[in-house]
């Protein structure tokens, strides 16, 4: 028996997850009481209005001990329930362990064990992504975006499922963003991490393609640099634009042809529109890059990320 305080946070967000309960609670409450020397089931139920007691009629009491419900008041998403759960846990080590690994509650030992090789957090890899076609083109783009425009290293086949230390926990919890992309908070909150392989495939949420959308947006906007080059790469390209437009105007004006060879007949004030409207749109595409810079300092002062995460002291 391990002599760790472990808590297990779950979150319910459908019908069908409070069907599931009992079975799940009786999965995990033998591996807990076994190899634990003290532990805590936490649920947080993201269903307002649902109750969670008829799930509980024919479960033991001495699991019913060892069970915490928080009821939220309204529907949140999942990154923000998971949130309320961790907050609430007191152990030791944390396992976030999702419904679809409630068939394997010996994967609770399997993380604590690699844990204990000096890894604050540890989680679980799919071996695949399960989506359709367009989508699985787009979480091509949403993550290479990630990895070209950030520092972050995300996995993007990790499942919620995972242990994280009391040390990890504590600095994840400074981390009070209220627009949260998990997987992207735990790479800022580094640590040793590593990964275990499973055979059980990462299936897409069931949400449509605008909260999907949403959410991308919301990821690429706060952990990364993309838009800022973007806009960056616009006032590039619109002085190369400048440039040309300009360069085939004074040729048409002083030689009569455009810069393709093709005879034109220069109208009179033409070549001063022409140039006058590409300076202006030159620096509107400045002015545009410029306020981005200033949005995203604003932006990132705002969020109150901590300058720095101290993982250990050492005295000689």
């Amino acid at each position: 028996m391990h002599h760790t305080f472990l808590s297990l946070v779950n979150v319910i967000n459908s019908p069908d997850e409070i069907r599931l309960l009992p079975a799940y609670l009786k999965g995990v409450y033998p591996i807990l009481q076994q190899h634990f020397k003290d532990f805590e089931i936490i649920l947080v139920n993201n269903l307002p209005g649902r109750s969670l007691q008829d799930a509980f009629g024919n479960i033991a009491e001495e699991i019913k001990s060892q069970v915490y419900i928080l009821n939220l008041s309204s529907k949140t998403n999942k990154n923000h329930a998971i949130v309320a759960g961790l907050d609430r846990a007191n152990g030791d080590y944390t396992v976030i362990f999702e419904f679809i690994f409630m068939e394997k509650p010996t994967l609770i030992l399997d993380l604590f064990d690699r844990s204990q090789q000096h890894f604050d957090i540890v989680y679980l890899q799919a071996n695949k992504r399960e989506t359709h076609l367009p989508f699985r083109f787009l979480y091509g783009i949403f993550y290479g975006i990630l990895r070209r425009y950030s520092a972050l290293k995300i996995d993007d086949k990790a499942h919620d499922t995972r242990i994280i230390s009391r040390r990890a926990l504590n600095s994840l919890l400074r981390l009070r963003e209220n627009l949260r992309y998990m997987k992207a908070i735990y790479s800022i909150v580094g640590y040793n991490t590593t990964h275990i392989t499973t055979d059980q495939p990462l299936q897409a949420e069931d949400v449509g393609f605008r909260e999907r959308f949403g959410a991308s947006l919301v990821a690429i906007s706060s952990f990364t640099t993309f838009l800022s080059s973007v806009l960056l790469w616009i006032f590039l390209i619109s002085l190369v634009f400048l440039a040309i437009v300009i360069a085939n105007a004074l040729t048409v004006k002083f030689a009569g042809y455009d810069l393709l060879g093709n005879p034109q007949e220069a109208v009179t004030g033409w070549t001063f529109l022409v140039v006058l409207m590409s300076i202006f749109f030159a620096i509107t595409c400045l002015n545009l890059y410029i306020m981005s810079i200033y949005l995203a300092n604003i932006y990132h002062e705002i969020k109150k990320r901590p300058l720095y995460i101290i993982e250990s002291v050492e005295r000689y």
